[in-house]
């Protein structure tokens, strides 16, 4: 493992290797609501990725940030409208901070899921039940149906 500063287990590190590849990063984007093409993602890794690995540190991660405050982002790019979900302002926070507003986000966006997952599958017994109480009634017509004649 390369030297440096590695991430907590943030919900996205679905390798639980410290850091965020190319599958991680659109899994992020697009539950932030900002999904990119396979081009646009690899394009974002590569403009921070300065010990060129193809994948994220939680060091490279704050790079974004300190890149958007210091204006060095494109104001269309996958970078910059992940700077802009994150609402953090590095050099005002520090590093920790940082650190804690991610991790803090990354929880939010899994209570949001588990909720909306809760709900789906809320539906999706609803859907179930629907269905059974038709294909019952079906079943009924058709022995009715077949008393009557």
């Amino acid at each position: 493992m390369r030297p440096g500063r590695k991430w907590k287990s943030n919900g996205y590190d679905a390798g639980r290797d410290g850091f965020i590849d190319l599958m991680e990063l659109k899994l992020m984007m697009e539950k932030l609501g900002a999904p990119q093409t396979h081009l646009g993602l690899k394009s974002m890794i590569k403009e921070v990725d300065e010990d060129f690995d193809g994948k994220l540190s939680f060091r490279e991660f704050l790079l974004i940030f300190h890149k958007a405050a210091a204006g060095e982002l494109q104001e269309d790019s996958g970078l910059m409208a992940l700077a802009k979900l994150s609402e953090i302002n590095v050099a005002l926070e520090g590093v920790k901070g940082a650190k804690n507003f991610f991790e803090a986000k990354v929880q939010a966006l899994s209570s949001a899921s588990k909720f909306e997952a809760e709900l789906k599958a809320e539906q999706d017994e609803r859907k179930r039940e629907e269905e059974e109480r038709r294909l019952r009634q079906a079943a009924f017509q058709e022995l009715k149906a077949n008393f009557s004649t």
